[in-house]
């Protein structure tokens, strides 16, 4: 694999939710090669032993106990959201519920709880959240529930981008990751290589870009940008902060 030769993230640490997975591994070894140190976060049982390409050190955590990570969130330079699941066509009441809590809601509070800390610990070099929204975000993903929480997820962070007060923007650096279909166990047949994914990913990062776009269809890389710029428009001409 052609591994990122920034060191933008060298002696910085990592955590990745969904760490276990296809793209979270691979994002774990670009990482990595950047010099980083890694900590993993996962619902399954963390394996045993060291890995030379996988976390340094695993967490486990489950969706609604995320204040119980806040000792931990406050130790990470940068935040991945990763974590998530696809129902495929699954449409009953606790499909619809289970994909909304894990792929929309948990990330949601884990991205307050970790502004909450960037407010109380100020460093040198801003933290850093990235959230993986895929790009079901505004493309169909022949799976419906799936497109509604991770739509939900997009928007939620398109609005904390727009309305959040400029003087903490620096403080906190939102990143969104629109990505396109790559292979995985969730999706056997998808097109991209999830380690050339994560490499495009962190080399964007490293560009300072926000929005990151890594997908074969070019009309994401036209409609996705506008999208974002209609939402945050809209959120902040009907902003009314309160007293």
């Amino acid at each position: 694999m052609d591994q990122p030769k920034s060191t933008r993230y060298q002696n910085r640490c990592i955590g990745i939710t969904g760490a276990s997975g296809t793209l979270g591994c691979a994002l774990t070894r670009c990482f990595r090669a950047s010099g980083a140190e890694v900590v993993g976060l996962t619902h399954r049982t963390p394996p045993e032993g060291q890995d030379d390409e996988g976390p340094h050190r695993w967490i486990s955590w489950q969706c609604g106990e995320e204040a119980a990570l806040d000792a931990e969130l406050a130790q990470l330079d940068v935040l991945v959201l990763n974590h998530g699941i696809n129902p495929k066509g699954g449409q009953s009441i606790d499909d619809v519920n289970r994909a909304l809590e894990i792929n929309a809601l948990s990330s949601w509070r884990l991205m307050q709880r970790y502004e909450d800390i960037s407010r109380r610990n100020v460093r040198e070099k801003p933290m850093e959240i990235w959230v993986n929204t895929s790009e079901a975000e505004i493309q169909p993903a022949v799976s419906p529930v799936y497109e509604i929480s991770k739509r939900l997820l997009g928007q939620l962070v398109s609005l904390r981008g727009a309305t959040r007060d400029p003087n903490e923007r620096n403080q906190l650096i939102i990143r969104k990751l629109v990505l396109g279909p790559f292979r995985s166990d969730l999706n056997p047949i998808g097109i991209m290589d999830a380690n050339w994914v994560a490499d495009q990913v962190l080399r964007q990062a490293g560009w300072g870009l926000r929005l990151i776009i890594v997908t074969p269809n070019p009309l994401t890389y036209l409609l996705m940008p506008i999208t974002e710029l209609g939402r945050r428009a809209y959120s902040q001409i009907l902003n009314h902060p309160g007293p």
